[in-house]
């Protein structure tokens, strides 16, 4: 996928995510949770519908699903066992097969009846080399998010630093990553009063997700800590620009602030 397609298509938004051009399940700063309804004779959990001409959506049943889902997709893309597509999208519940090589019918109808055929094994989460990322652990909501977790203040950097993220998929701004791999009991929810303004690095929680600002933004997550090179995330003068990318792993290290 092309850095930073997620957010480039249009279709991102801190409160709620759309892929490609058709809908997404809204999210509202935290995972979606209804799942997609599935025609008769679909597998349970999956769906495929067109998106245009040369494209489809494939609607998951969770978060989780649409991870492994869009992690098969790359593998098989890998090993030329999947038909040309131009890129591959992933949303919060949706994954997006634009620019599919065969756009007649029958075509992508063949690759929607595969699509939906498939066995997808469980996602993991230790695959490939991990970025990481150097943040310090300072925000205005740490102590509520101790509070929330039933943990000291000093706790929730060595949880959270301790964790082994995903980049589930990207949006909101160029270089915002939606990681995934906090617990269930660990997820937040967002502010009841959005701030009007989030400092670009800021490390904040939402639902299941974990983020890092990547420009000043109005925002309602839950804001832990900082990274201090926040340029980092999107860089236009580097290719790819965005530091992260789909199916990415991420760690953060915690640093001590520079005098």
């Amino acid at each position: 996928m092309s850095a930073g397609a997620g957010a480039a298509r249009g279709v991102t938004a801190e409160r709620g995510v759309r892929t490609g051009r058709s809908r997404d399940a809204r999210t509202s700063g935290s995972p979606a949770t209804g799942a997609p309804s599935r025609d008769a004779g679909t597998p349970a959990g999956i769906r495929v519908l067109p998106a245009g001409g040369g494209a489809l959506l494939v609607e998951l049943s969770s978060g989780e699903h649409a991870e492994a889902f869009h992690a098969e997709l790359l593998r098989r893309r890998a090993r030329g066992e999947l038909p040309a597509v131009r890129e591959i999208v992933p949303g919060a519940l949706t994954v997006l097969l634009d620019g599919i090589a065969d756009r007649t019918p029958d075509g992508c109808a063949r690759l929607a009846r595969e699509l939906v055929s498939w066995e997808v094994p469980p996602l993991r989460r230790d695959a490939g080399d991990a970025v990481e990322i150097p943040v310090v652990y300072d925000g205005p909501d740490l102590a509520d998010v101790a509070a929330a977790w039933g943990v000291t203040v000093a706790d929730v950097p060595r949880i959270h630093a301790g964790t082994e993220f995903r980049v589930a998929f990207c949006g909101f701004a160029p270089g915002f990553g939606y990681l995934t791999g906090l617990p269930e009991h660990l997820h937040m929810p967002r502010r009841a009063t959005p701030r009007t303004r989030v400092p670009a690095g800021a490390l904040a929680l939402a639902g299941a997700y974990t983020g890092v600002y990547p420009r000043p933004s109005p925002g309602g997550w839950q804001i832990i800590g900082r990274m201090p090179e926040p340029g980092e995330l999107w860089d236009p003068a580097r290719e790819p620009a965005a530091l992260l990318s789909p199916g990415a792993r991420v760690r953060f290290v915690a640093a001590e602030e520079r005098s």
